[in-house]
């Protein structure tokens, strides 16, 4: 991969994405490789997820969504699992400093109240000493599925629908948003996965409807801004028509 710094200088900085999302993975297999445990892998993912933080505020992304913790992830072995929780909070504690720091708003997404207490509590936290921040959104994805983020947007609109408050006339595509999770976000337009697997394993279904995708065989824990840069790269050499023709853009 060329240099750092080089790669930096390509990027348009008018053509950024305004939502990056990321799959992250391979943290297994990065421990794997090394003898070691898959929580070792867990724990040498931090400073990647450091890099691509930073290096998302730096060119100005506006919202970077990470996929920290699935709902599927619960079926994982308990010591896994435990470890992850325990990781889980301890970052939160240790990284809310640099949050403010570099003006990055924190802001969960899930199932949040089925997490442990401990990090309920510390999501909390991190949300409210980082509520006034103007820079980047950073949405952490915990316990967290697309399907189940539907489904529970679907039960709420039943429950006002039941209520009286909603007519079912009114709903649409921009009505449903309102009850999705990351109602606030802007869609997603780059969604980056690790490790050499092609697959969005359901992950924001509904806001990456039309996100260009970006897989690299690059395992989580070693990726860098680099790997980030040249997702961006690949974002930018792209044609986002969006349902209209080559020809229609050229005309805008």
């Amino acid at each position: 991969m060329a240099n750092k710094e080089g790669m930096k200088e390509k990027i348009d900085p008018a053509k950024i994405p305004t939502h990056i999302a990321v799959i992250m993975d391979g943290n297994g297999r990065w421990a794997k490789k090394r003898g070691a445990a898959r929580l070792f892998g867990h724990k040498n993912a931090i400073q990647a997820v450091r890099d691509v933080t930073e290096g998302c505020a730096e060119l100005g992304v506006k919202h970077l969504t990470l996929y920290a913790f699935s709902t599927e992830n619960w079926n994982r072995p308990k010591l896994e699992v435990d470890g992850l929780m325990s990781l889980l909070i301890s970052t939160i504690k240790k990284e809310i400093p640099t949050l403010v720091k570099n003006n990055i708003r924190l802001q969960p997404i899930g199932d949040i109240e089925h997490l442990p207490l401990d990090a309920q509590k510390n999501l909390a936290l991190g949300m409210k000493q980082t509520e006034t921040n103007t820079g980047m959104v950073l949405s952490l994805a915990l316990n967290y599925g697309g399907k189940w983020e539907i489904s529970h947007a679907v039960k709420k609109l039943i429950d006002e629908i039941k209520q009286n408050i909603t007519e079912i006339d009114a709903i649409g595509v921009d009505f449903i948003n309102k009850y999705i999770d990351e109602h606030t976000a802007p869609e997603v337009e780059l969604m980056i996965r690790t490790s050499g697997e092609h697959r969005i394993s359901n992950f924001l279904l509904w806001q990456a409807a039309y996100a260009e995708l970006h897989f690299t065989e690059t395992l989580w824990p070693d990726f860098r801004k680099e790997h980030l840069y040249d997702a961006i790269l690949d974002f930018q050499n792209r044609e986002r028509r969006l349902g209209k023709t080559s020809e229609q853009l050229i005309q805008k």
